[in-house]
């Protein structure tokens, strides 16, 4: 009975796409794929470079940012203040200051990034406190896929075209970053402002991403599609397009169980991308190990 109930809630999910009445479902399903090219090209480079932990620090950031385009936006009369705009500028501005730190003071980057983390949220909380009115902040912590909009998807076009066009003049370029930075150095390639552009490109995917699956989950869509490519993958650009599909997958996959379940899309693509990803790689090591043996 219970499976039986499930098909026709999953008929139904198919049925409402083909509505032209359901167009913030739609949207949904375009944006999960458009987005999926930048997450898994900026995924796979976050993974191999090992800075997921900063990709966390400017998530977090964003919201301080958000929290203050709220403020000027409705105290201040500020109009033209959107949200997205003050996520752009708060995760921009985080990705130079960590990005500096990391490469000056490595001593103290832990402290920093983790001071960053925790004040990004804080004064976040804070504007939005001292601004008149209510505002439901669940969009923000943990996503909501079904509220895109038309904007939305041009935003997501554009970053796409800056990624790939980037990623393809550049790729040696960030490969040598990612990979061996001193012997970068050496042939000469300017490795701190490649370094600096690669977290630029991580802040502005990751403001894309808070749209999806919010501030909290943000880092697990990140690098869980890429973390699951390493495993099967030989080459970076193999890495990269098996992240797009698997971030696809995932995305377009927690929707649909999302809206069969009446639950928030957020949380579950999450649940359902680290779930796989546990999966893959108890039966990756216990395969290997078999071999081994």
């Amino acid at each position: 009975m219970t499976a039986t109930r499930k098909d026709l809630s999953m008929i139904e999910f198919f049925q409402a796409l083909t509505d032209p009445d359901n167009s913030f479902l739609i949207y949904a399903m375009i944006m999960g794929g458009l987005a999926s090219i930048s997450f898994g090209i900026i995924g796979t480079f976050v993974t191999i470079k090992r800075i997921g932990y900063l990709a966390g620090a400017i998530s977090h950031s964003v919201f301080g940012g958000i929290g203050l385009a709220i403020f000027l936006q409705v105290n201040m009369g500020w109009t033209w203040m959107d949200p997205v705009m003050g996520a752009v500028l708060a995760a921009l501005l985080s990705a130079l200051i960590v990005g500096m730190v990391s490469i000056k003071a490595k001593e103290r980057e832990d402290t920093i990034i983790g001071t960053l983390w925790a004040v990004g949220m804080a004064s976040g909380i804070l504007l939005i406190d001292k601004t008149q009115g209510y505002f439901n902040l669940s969009s923000y912590l943990f996503g909501d896929i079904l509220l895109i909009s038309q904007k939305d998807l041009l935003y997501v076009m554009a970053l796409d075209l800056v990624v790939l066009t980037l990623c393809i003049l550049f790729f040696n370029r960030f490969f040598g970053v990612c990979f061996d930075t001193e012997f970068t150095l050496l042939r000469g390639i300017n490795t701190t402002f490649f370094y600096l552009c690669l977290l630029l490109l991580t802040a502005l995917t990751v403001v894309l991403l808070v749209r999806i699956v919010g501030i909290v989950l943000v880092i697990a869509l990140l690098t869980i599609p890429s973390a699951i490519a390493s495993l099967y993958a030989r080459r970076l650009w193999q890495m990269m397009v098996v992240s797009v599909l698997l971030c696809a997958g995932f995305t377009w996959t927690g929707l649909g169980l999302s809206y069969t379940l009446s639950l928030s899309s957020g949380p579950c693509i999450i649940l359902l991308s680290g779930s796989v990803y546990l999966a893959l790689l108890i039966l990756h090591h216990t395969f290997f190990r078999g071999n081994e043996s």
